[in-house]
């Protein structure tokens, strides 16, 4: 069964573009290395919420967008190589501090698909 590694970020409005590029760039690599699926989404509707929400997940702040994105794997095995050798990737090599979203808000994890209709 196929395994997916999901991400949240928090991107300056402004930082739009400049996102997309650098996930344009990451797609290629993850797939050029065995992934099936980048989906990058720009949030829409993200609601703040009282106890918990995306928003306060990744610490959104004024003039910033939830971002939701996953990769998708054909398994684990697969990932787990591909995921290596894709932060080995020359082209994954940039300046942390030129990133258009503030990394350490980055929430992200691995997943088994359970169910896939």
């Amino acid at each position: 069964m196929a395994y997916v590694n999901g991400f949240l970020v928090a991107v300056p409005t402004a930082k739009k573009q400049d996102y997309l590029e650098m996930a344009t760039l990451a797609s290629q690599v993850f797939k050029d290395h065995g992934a099936i699926q980048v989906v990058e989404s720009w949030g829409d509707e993200v609601p703040d919420g009282k106890l918990t929400s995306m928003p306060m997940a990744v610490k959104a702040e004024d003039g910033e967008v939830v971002v939701f994105s996953w990769v998708m794997w054909p398994d684990k095995q697969t990932q787990a190589s591909g995921m290596q050798k894709s932060m080995e990737d020359p082209r994954m090599k940039f300046d942390p501090a030129a990133s258009p979203f503030d990394m350490k808000r980055m929430i992200y994890g691995g997943f088994e698909v359970i169910l896939d209709v």
